[in-house]
């Protein structure tokens, strides 16, 4: 794993297929020339399956490139769905 510092990314308003496609732009565009990413959470206000695909696709891809991959803050509803998936967050 890196020396370097995660770098921190945060995402707001819904994470559904209305913005999958830009979302998913955005995080894997993050994971390059990182050394690792966090995703901040707590201004989602809606997640939807295609959010949560787009979730597990960037914690994939960095561990496909062996990088640390957290997802931190959710609240609400966004919450139980990550719990509901097996996505637990970190606490700041």
């Amino acid at each position: 794993m890196s020396t370097r510092e995660l770098r921190r990314i945060a995402l707001d308003g819904e994470l559904t297929i209305m913005t999958a496609a830009e979302q998913k732009e955005r995080l894997l565009a993050a994971l390059q020339g990182s050394g690792g990413l966090r995703v901040d959470l707590s201004g989602v206000e809606e997640l939807d399956t295609a959010g949560l695909q787009i979730l597990l696709l960037a914690r994939r891809e960095a561990a496909r490139l062996d990088l640390p991959f957290e997802l931190g803050a959710p609240a609400g509803n966004v919450a139980a769905v990550l719990a509901l998936a097996g996505l637990a967050a970190e606490e700041e």
